[in-house]
């Protein structure tokens, strides 16, 4: 006699995915239609979860398009949303240049401009890390747990 399976977690899993260029209109615009989407999913726009994810996807996007940028590739956004998370993952073509790992972040230049995205990143999202791509590149995936 088979032992009955587990009760599984009612729900949809929503998943959007979208390529940009490689550019900072690119990633103006990834996070422009992240808000949409988010937005047509009910997590409207000004909601906690809009805010922290508008900041997540617009540095993981500039980063992409600063530091991940192959002249000719794309970046590219994917929102995945489930009862009880939003996962957030921005994909480059460059591999060699990886971002550190969580918490081991330098502290950023007083003096520099700059950054300071990844420590946002770190301090909003509940978890995050950088995966290597198939076939070429990184991934910066960060999580939101939704309550």
């Amino acid at each position: 006699m088979h032992s009955p399976l587990a009760p599984q977690q009612q729900g949809t899993v929503r998943v959007f995915t979208q390529r940009f260029s490689s550019t900072p209109l690119g990633a103006r615009l990834a996070r422009r239609l992240a808000l949409h989407q988010l937005d047509a999913w009910g997590i409207p726009h000004g909601s906690g979860t809009s805010a922290t994810a508008a900041v997540i996807v617009a540095e993981l996007a500039a980063n992409a398009a600063t530091h991940g940028r192959v002249p000719g590739r794309d970046i590219e956004l994917r929102l995945t949303l489930t009862p009880d998370r939003l996962r957030i993952e921005v994909s480059d073509t460059r591999g060699e240049r990886r971002p550190p790992a969580p918490g081991s972040l330098p502290a950023p230049d007083p003096a520099s401009p700059g950054g300071r995205g990844l420590l946002l990143v770190d301090t909003l999202a509940d978890r995050w890390e950088v995966r290597d791509r198939v076939p070429v590149g990184k991934t910066v995936r960060a999580e939101l747990d939704l309550e």
